[in-house]
């Protein structure tokens, strides 16, 4: 998923939004002919309901994850969740129709409306999908360096196919070993060679990740192509986290990290922010409670002990809090043995407790902590004292994750499914590193549309 709003994200907005309102213009006309439809859009305000519609439409097309090409990555799957966007949209829609009938758009235009609005757009996203999968379109790539990270680069540049990059080929440091590893990928000769193959290949964009730079680092000839202006030069790390929206750990320096980090926050920026979502966390619990009592109640009735679970976390600065959660397991859980990591089918779990961590219900609680300033709406997610010692062990720069207060959710969240093994901590710590770097109000807003569709679809949740 990309970090911000890119530029072909926002021209496949905007051009769905022109494609959809002109299909319903395009339905209201064939349904009432023009003086019909003129009739609808001018005496009955039909300009603002068609609009209405419009943004329902691409509200369910953005919920389907249909500006994602990470996620729609065949032309199958594009067809089946178009189809389902406008499906669903228009059954919220055929709702808010019967409620309030002031809303419809002319009586019977909804069918032709949908039909035409279909086809409009399977047809243009059919034709965007083509041309943004073409091998001879988007800016070309050349990596240099080690077989790793030509492997990871690669993987990470055909992992986003949205993000326009086409890559030529590779020059390695050990050529042999990186032709095993990534058969698929062009050896385009030696490093000593970069001038005329970038040349030849009309490269726009040189990949580096040269670890050991003494004798293979082509310092002259990466001068030569940067001066000249024909070329753009970017660092393996800094491409990987553009792209993947992760920091790279096997290629963190921490030199990389002191230089590259966000602007320091002013204090009036600090205290907006969190006086902000104090105040989203306090009206969420208010808005909540009706839940919040039908949960506590069937908790109770399920089984015994409290309906509230408290439990130590490291918040911000290593700082031990107490979080509280709705209690989805049985009483005493792990009273014979110590803590352990949530799986699949958790046999801890009660049959309530399941539902409401499926919802993220069993989360509510955590209003207050947010209220209380021991957590944020956005960052990472606090762990427990007894993995955050083993994990610092185990995963380089794993403290670094407390330099901001732990959120309700977060990037990683949003990004990868629940963690259960050191190896899936490994993973979302990359998310979160990426997400202190560049903390902003910009990407919290991202991340917090992005939670909804995790909620909606019940992604991650154990």
């Amino acid at each position: 998923m990309n970090t911000r709003l890119s530029t072909r994200t926002t021209i496949l907005i905007i051009a769905d939004l022109a494609i959809i309102y002109g299909g319903i213009l395009i339905g209201l006309y064939l349904r009432l002919g023009v003086e019909g439809a003129a009739e609808q859009l001018v005496d009955n305000n039909g300009w603002a309901k068609t609009a209405l519609v419009t943004v329902v439409c691409l509200i369910s097309i953005y919920i389907f994850d249909l500006y994602d090409y990470a996620v729609v990555n065949s032309r199958r799957e594009l067809v089946l969740r178009l189809v389902q966007a406008l499906g669903i949209s228009w059954a919220i829609l055929a709702i808010l129709f019967y409620f309030v009938p002031s809303l419809l758009v002319g009586r019977g235009a909804a069918f032709f409306s949908i039909f035409v609005t279909l086809v409009l757009l399977l047809s243009f996203r059919l034709s965007i999908h083509y041309f943004l999968g073409h091998p001879d379109l988007g800016e070309k790539i050349l990596i240099i360096g080690d077989r790793q990270v030509i492997i990871d680069t690669a993987q990470a540049t055909l992992s986003r196919r949205d993000a326009g990059h086409r890559i030529v080929g590779y020059l390695a440091n050990d050529p042999e070993a990186a032709i095993v590893s990534a058969p698929l990928l062009r050896d385009l000769g030696r490093i000593e060679d970069l001038e005329e193959v970038v040349e030849k290949e009309k490269i726009d964009r040189i990949v580096l990740g040269v670890r050991e730079r003494r004798g293979t680092f082509p310092a002259e000839s990466l001068l030569k192509l940067r001066l000249a202006g024909n070329v753009s030069i970017e660092e393996s790390t800094s491409f990987f986290e553009r792209v993947t929206g992760k920091v790279h750990l096997d290629n963190l320096r921490p030199s990389w990290l002191i230089f590259s980090f966000r602007p320091r926050d002013t204090r009036i920026k600090t205290i907006t922010r969190e006086v902000l979502y104090r105040g989203i966390a306090f009206v969420a619990l208010l808005l909540s409670l009706p839940i919040a009592l039908i949960t506590a109640i069937l908790i109770k009735l399920e089984s015994d002990g409290p309906f509230l679970y408290k439990q130590e976390r490291i918040g911000k600065n290593s700082h031990v809090f107490t979080l509280y959660k709705f209690r989805s397991m049985h009483k005493d859980a792990e009273s014979n043995g110590g803590p352990v990591w949530a799986t699949n089918d958790d046999a801890r779990a009660t049959r309530v407790g399941k539902i409401i961590r499926k919802i993220r219900v069993d989360e509510i609680p955590q209003f207050w902590n947010i209220i209380k300033g021991e957590m944020s709406f956005i960052g990472p997610r606090p762990e427990r004292p007894h993995f955050v010692s083993h994990l610092a062990a185990d995963i380089p720069f794993y403290e670094y994750r407390h330099l901001v207060a732990p959120g309700l959710t977060g990037w990683a969240q949003i990004n990868y499914p629940y963690g259960a093994s050191i190896e899936d901590a490994r993973q979302k710590l990359q998310y979160d590193l990426y997400y202190i770097k560049n903390q902003s109000f910009a990407l919290d807003v991202i991340i917090m549309f992005e939670t909804v569709k995790t909620v909606i679809f019940g992604r991650g949740a154990r």
